[in-house]
């Protein structure tokens, strides 16, 4: 009986985590827009699962930032406008840059900000926007970790993930290149190079200034980029 219902759950679990992924993959396609609603009845009929599975497959996405779900609704694929985005970028440099400056107030090993660095210049050099945007996201996610404060460390994690999952979603549906952060990888660096020499405070200004820069061109490469893919299309017919 232990052994069947290990067997059961262990079945379970590869069904969400399939169906995770078959939804993720539509998500990042376009093929379920940004702000669309998820109906967990109408995707257990597609693909043939009980519709429980579909539930605890969203919550797997709501885990990543893919999707929004509110007590009561629906879930919804995660939508950011211009201005979300901008004020997302505003925050992030508070945020990030007191991370820096803490991090260096604690003496924290950098190691895995070195490493998520090198991982992005290994995707920039092979072309691979997703291993570069994972890279990006694990990057932030432990400035923010070496911090040694637990409440920006949550809420870091409440704000990076589904903003790094709509920019997956906006950079991979546009067909936007790796050859685009070629500066922001220097500017990572930076990051690192002031943290590790003690600057906490020319860290943390150096944080801001580098999301205000990115704040101002960012949505409007993700939106360009779409249009100029549709024209070259239109032109080749």
């Amino acid at each position: 009986m232990v052994r069947h219902q290990k067997d059961v759950n262990g079945k379970e679990s590869l069904v969400k985590h399939a169906l995770a992924k078959r939804i993720r993959k539509d998500i990042v396609s376009g093929r379920l827009t940004a702000g669309a609603r998820i109906v967990e009845g109408t995707l257990g009929k597609k693909f043939g699962v009980a519709q429980g599975s579909v539930r605890e497959a969203i919550n797997i996405l709501a885990q990543e930032g893919f999707v929004t779900k509110d007590a009561g609704r629906s879930a919804r694929v995660v939508s950011l406008s211009e201005q979300d985005v901008s004020h997302l970028y505003t925050l992030r440099g508070a945020m990030e840059g007191l991370a820096a400056r803490l991090a260096v107030a604690a003496h924290a090993d950098t190691g895995k900000l070195e490493q998520a660095i090198q991982r992005m210049r290994e995707a920039v050099r092979s072309r691979q926007p997703e291993d570069l945007l994972d890279a990006d996201r694990e990057f932030h996610l432990e400035l923010c970790e070496l911090s040694a404060n637990p409440f920006l460390q949550q809420q870091a994690r409440r704000i990076l993930l589904p903003f790094f999952a709509f920019v997956r979603m906006r950079v991979l549906s546009s067909g936007q290149n790796t050859a685009a952060w070629a500066r922001d990888l220097d500017a990572h660096q930076r990051v690192l190079d002031l943290i590790r020499e003690g600057e906490g405070e020319i860290a943390e200004q150096y944080v801001q200034r580098m999301m205000a820069r990115f704040a101002a061109t960012a949505y409007h490469n993700w939106e360009k980029a779409p249009v100029q893919k549709r024209r070259r299309s239109a032109a080749a017919e």
